[in-house]
């Protein structure tokens, strides 16, 4: 769980990463794909932020620059005291074992071509130094503490389900003893009745390691069941960040209040069931962002101000950070404490 005692395992400041657009038989470069666009957040040890958002907004683009599998364009990144975005290479591969990834597609992420033993034992051949014996016992408590069986130890990818599959990269994932796992959709590629079994087993393997996560969903009611805080992300910037329990009983911004309003509840006829916000227009492009606030094209309590300037991550209440205008930062505490949020007092004042 989260410890705000000590310095956060992960530190990210001012993280961006564009991908540059070429045009002509020159190449002239025109603009960029803002993927991620001037992010920042913390990660405790032993805590679990969520990350979620519609398909394109960057969190995966996110979680593979965390790791530097994609170069940064700007910011620090510090895990463990180290600041991952400046380390040379072969820094950065000393820096490996301490944080690894388990990707979302468990079949494309093996090698079809190596056995399970050979996929597990690959990381502790680059950076162990064990021998045969010692590598061969590793990979057998390895495949013990993610549910497969020791006999299919010589069996390729193709010889199992896709939720096996994912016990096996997991199982490489933490061959080094990681200290931070970046889960990228880790679920998102499984049948549902297996989809439970995988966080279980995550979240066993967190507290018997003492593992810090970044998990990566669209599946919200799952997010709500594993993280301790979630941050909500629209075209390449966070939106909100707030523990899991305040954020799903009251978000405060108004796209959080949309995406959440989505979740299936088991009653919805039930009294005080939440309402379902269907919006209008479509994603910008996050090559060409509309001008002040991301979202201002198709927030429902959008005012003048939303499209002149752009609204940064703050404070508006202890552990919630939002970015919204209409979070008024004078009233903050008691947007927090009792979810009356700016938009709702800019309501009150046009007689809405």
């Amino acid at each position: 769980m989260r410890d705000t005692t000590t310095r956060p395992l992960v530190e990210v400041r001012n993280l961006k990463m564009y991908f540059p657009i070429y045009s002509g038989v020159m190449r002239k470069h025109t603009g960029d794909v803002k993927a991620v666009d001037d992010i920042s957040f913390d990660i405790y040890e032993g805590e679990t932020l969520g990350l979620v958002g519609e398909s394109g907004c960057g969190k995966s683009t996110v979680g593979r620059a965390l790791l530097r599998l994609y170069e940064p364009t700007a910011g620090r990144i510090t895990i463990a005291g180290d600041d991952v975005a400046s380390l040379s290479p072969e820094a950065l591969r000393r820096k490996r074992p301490t944080m690894q990834m388990v990707f979302q597609d468990p079949q494309a992420s093996l090698n079809p071509r190596m056995t399970v033993a050979d996929i597990i034992g690959e990381p502790l051949d680059e950076h162990s130094g064990l021998s045969k014996a010692e590598k061969l016992a590793r990979i057998y408590e390895l495949m013990d503490a993610v549910g497969l069986n020791r006999t299919f130890a010589n069996r390729y990818p193709h010889a199992f389900s896709g939720g096996q599959r994912q016990r096996i990269g997991i199982a490489r994932a933490l061959a080094l003893n990681p200290k931070f796992i970046v889960c990228d959709e880790p679920i998102a590629a499984l049948d549902v009745s297996i989809q439970a079994q995988v966080v279980n087993l995550l979240e066993d393997l967190q507290d018997k390691l003492g593992l810090t996560y970044l998990f990566i969903s669209h599946d919200l009611s799952m997010v709500r069941h594993i993280a301790d805080r979630v941050a909500v992300m629209y075209l390449g910037q966070i939106a909100e960040i707030s523990p899991v329990d305040a954020l799903y009983a009251r978000p405060l911004h108004p796209y959080a209040e949309a995406l959440l309003s989505a979740v299936p509840e088991p009653d919805p006829g039930r009294d005080g069931a939440r309402q379902r916000i269907i919006l209008k227009g479509d994603v910008p492009s996050p090559a060409n962002p509309p001008k002040g606030c991301n979202f201002c094209t198709r927030c429902p309590k959008v005012i003048p101000v939303c499209h002149e300037v752009e609204p940064r991550l703050q404070e508006a209440a202890p552990g919630r950070m939002v970015a919204c205008h209409l979070i008024h930062p004078i009233d903050a505490t008691r947007a927090g404490e009792t979810g009356r949020t700016g938009a709702q007092e800019h309501s009150q004042q046009q007689g809405v």
